[in-house]
């Protein structure tokens, strides 16, 4: 029976709905398994496509391409958004590094070993370097799945390169495609190319981000609603406007995101949960229409080579390159392998994969179902061992555990005071005093009291106990000597 087209879209929104769903369920068991969430979707994605159990027909790489262009923006806004300017500090200069001179070794190590594979030489650099960039969002799934918090100094430089090293992976592919389209043999043009897009790319994200931090300090709209709009906005416009000006719209936007987000502007809260909604909507729909995208059948022939291009990856080109890199850095030995390891990738190789194939390259549906092949295996190989790895190599952080509730202020307006959260070890100096005995300074208060799963109503015999996530509100000025009392304050 024809479906009419009111028919088929329902039956396609259906279908949708029950994939979604299914991985939202399922993402919590996925991750304890050291399954990254990520690739749940992708698999589940392929189960509902022509040649599985939904029997979705979808071929169509421009959309493909175009939607998951869309949503990488939207991803790489939320990480910006919750990237703190003292990591960015703290990791930038290693992270950097990683995130261009190892993007562009991993490829050429990754492009060597495809030429070994059958690839020719043109082909086996643009498979590099489509395979070169890492994806943080399948890291921390496993870990956040796996309960386990990174040492800071790894943790921050694993987040800082996945947040900036699609750039110069997007930046290889598009000039290496264009190499093997013409017939032009590739130069050193290309690393020109490059930096000056990175260039380009960063001036306008600052330029971009500061302007964004006046708009939304002094211009206040009419519902709350409306902050995400505009800060949606702003991503849109941080990622096209340097584009238009080939510069790097995925550095831009990274960049633009982290300035507002270190910022007291209007909403703040609210826009940080929006987001991150988003950012988790648009991932699910990209790997579900990446997945939908692949065909099994096609994947087998090429099964081989995917898998022990997979390995080289795991194994040899992204530990080597990273432990090279991070040498001026004084890493621990540990500390650069385990760099090295978890690097997951995700879905933009497989975005970047259709490149070539809307450019009608040589051999692009080859390298598409190939690169297929590469995410997944390295998704299973160091993602099933992320949680085993950390604990080996004792790089499991003493940071507390966070509160099983949280209490946040949402205004529109720019309020004079904050509401902050502390955790309280054994050592604490407020730990076993009453909130009476407490010398807080002028208006600071005790708000609320999280202990385990009970919420506590903080009154003037209440005591307060090791273990207890405390809330307390106070004026930015009397924020040092609360952490005199407190020590540092949590980050949610």
């Amino acid at each position: 029976m024809q479906l009419n087209e009111p028919m088929a879209t329902a039956f396609l929104l259906t279908a949708l709905g029950v994939l979604m769903g299914v991985c939202a369920l399922f993402s919590r068991a996925a991750g304890r398994f050291g399954i990254p969430v990520a690739l749940l979707f992708i698999l589940l994605g392929v189960l509902g496509g022509s040649e599985g159990f939904g029997g979705i027909e979808f071929e169509d790489y421009g959309f493909t391409f175009r939607l998951g262009t869309v949503a990488l923006v939207l991803i790489l806004f939320d990480g910006g958004l919750n990237t703190p300017l003292a990591a960015v500090r703290e990791g930038i200069r290693p992270a950097g590094v990683l995130a261009t001179l190892g993007v562009m070794g991993t490829a050429a190590v990754m492009g060597v070993a495809a030429h070994l594979f059958g690839f020719e030489w043109k082909q086996a650099f643009l498979l590099g370097a489509i395979v070169s960039s890492t994806d943080a969002a399948a890291v921390f799934s496993v870990l956040r799945g796996s309960g386990l918090h990174l040492k800071r100094r790894v943790g921050v430089t694993l987040e800082l390169e996945s947040g900036l090293n699609d750039p110069m992976a997007v930046i290889l592919t598009i000039g290496l495609t264009g190499a093997l389209v013409s017939g032009v043999p590739i130069g050193w043009g290309i690393l020109l190319e490059a930096a000056s897009e990175m260039f380009v790319g960063a001036v306008l994200g600052v330029g971009i981000g500061y302007a964004g931090r006046y708009i939304l300090k002094h211009v206040r709209l009419p519902a709350g609603g409306l902050y995400p709009v505009l800060t949606l906005a702003m991503a849109f416009v941080a990622f096209g406007l340097p584009t238009l000006f080939h510069g790097s719209g995925f550095l831009s936007v990274y960049l633009c995101a982290m300035l507002l987000g270190n910022e007291a502007i209007r909403y703040r809260s609210g826009l940080l949960r929006v987001h991150d909604a988003i950012a988790w909507l648009a991932q699910v729909g990209m790997f579900l229409m990446l997945g939908l995208l692949a065909f099994p059948s096609a994947l087998v022939d090429v099964a081989w080579t995917g898998l022990g291009l997979g390995l080289v990856l795991a194994f040899v080109a992204r530990p080597l390159v990273v432990v090279l890199c991070l040498l001026p850095f004084r890493f621990a030995w540990r500390e650069a392998l385990y760099v090295g390891w978890v690097g997951l990738r995700g879905a933009v190789p497989v975005i970047l994969a259709t490149f070539p194939v809307l450019a009608e390259a040589p051999g692009s549906l080859p390298i598409f179902n190939v690169v297929f092949f590469i995410v997944v295996v390295n998704a299973l190989v160091p993602g099933a061992t992320v949680g085993w790895v950390t604990r080996r190599l004792g790089l499991v952080s003493l940071a507390p555990p966070p509160p099983t509730a949280m209490l946040e202020l949402t205004s529109t307006l720019l309020l004079n005071g904050e509401l902050v959260p502390f955790y309280l070890d054994p050592a604490s100096a407020v730990a076993g005093a009453t909130i009476a005995d407490l010398p807080l300074p002028g208006s600071a208060v005790v708000s609320l009291i999280v202990r385990g799963n009970d919420l506590v109503t903080p009154k003037g015999g209440t005591t307060l106990l090791p273990g207890d996530h405390v809330y307390i509100f106070c004026k930015a000025q009397e924020l040092p000597l609360v952490q005199l009392l407190f020590g540092e304050q949590m980050q949610e």
